[in-house]
């Protein structure tokens, strides 16, 4: 089940889920770049009903803390 939490932000059974410009500023990085990361197979991108990406935030801490040390809780810096 989907809903709404925030402004784009929605959980699936306890998974919160990510909009692609959430992630770009995680990773200080352009929307567009994050939709070539899970194009690439970096990350693995979720539909939504309208054709959306999301990202589960799980995964999308984990890749930050690999690439950068840093993590969500510290906003991303």
């Amino acid at each position: 089940m989907l809903k709404r939490i925030g402004s784009y932000k929605m959980s699936t059974e306890q998974e919160t889920l990510l909009t692609p410009s959430e992630v770009a500023n995680l990773f200080r990085v352009d929307p567009k770049t994050v939709t070539r990361w899970a194009k690439a197979g970096k990350l693995t991108s979720i539909r939504t009903l309208g054709g959306h990406r999301r990202y589960k935030e799980s995964e999308v801490k984990a890749l930050l803390i690999t690439t950068t040390g840093r993590s969500i809780k510290d906003g991303g810096k």
